[in-house]
């Protein structure tokens, strides 16, 4: 399966919602879209999971540089619409410490 993502930029805040996988073969795809984003200075972005079917750990180590980028550069991450399975993944990890995580399901209020 193939990762889609979708950018939306509203009030200085980047939208990105992820459908399909994060792992190997598809993690280049969501590095080359995030990165750029983590190196703005004061940046907020919240990045929608509701869609992730599957993440592996070259998805969370994605997240992980993402973090320590944003952080660097004084602004915020934040993920949300984790299912289940995703989730359990973030904190088998420890991952569920250290980042903001929102459940918040895809349609709510932002």
């Amino acid at each position: 399966m193939n990762l889609q993502i979708s950018h939306e930029e509203t009030n200085k805040v980047h939208y990105l919602t992820l459908s399909g996988e994060v792992d190997a073969y598809t993690a280049p795809k969501l590095k080359e879209m995030l990165v750029p984003l983590t190196e703005e200075k004061n940046t907020q972005i919240v990045i929608d999971l509701s869609n992730i079917d599957y993440m592996d750990s070259t998805g969370l180590g994605i997240f992980v540089g993402a973090l320590k980028s944003t952080k660097k550069n004084d602004g915020t991450l934040k993920l949300r619409g984790m299912t289940e399975r995703v989730k359990r993944l973030f904190e088998i990890t420890g991952l569920t410490e250290v980042m903001d995580i929102d459940n918040e399901v895809k349609g709510e209020a932002r």
